[in-house]
């Protein structure tokens, strides 16, 4: 099983859109520092996330989120929390 999420940075202002087979496992790296895409937005807070069964379905869907606007990003959140 893999994970697709969407997590928010206050501090930034800022959304960052992943997958990972371990959601607990990626969002404590993200907050601790580690992730040197997210290191300066900690703490994050996970906004949206959903399983997919395969990793290359992760990816796809991943890829498509990455593509969004932040307006856009904001209107997927809503409809799907």
């Amino acid at each position: 099983k893999y994970y697709v999420y969407i997590i928010y940075s206050a501090s930034l202002d800022s959304y960052y859109k992943g997958q990972t087979s371990c959601l607990e496992e990626r969002l404590s790296r993200h907050n601790s520092g580690y992730e040197k895409s997210t290191c300066n937005g900690t703490p994050w807070k996970l906004v949206w996330s959903t399983t997919k069964s395969t990793r290359g379905e992760a990816l796809i869907l991943e890829k498509k989120l990455k593509n969004l606007s932040r307006e856009k990003t904001l209107a997927f959140i809503k409809k799907y929390s």
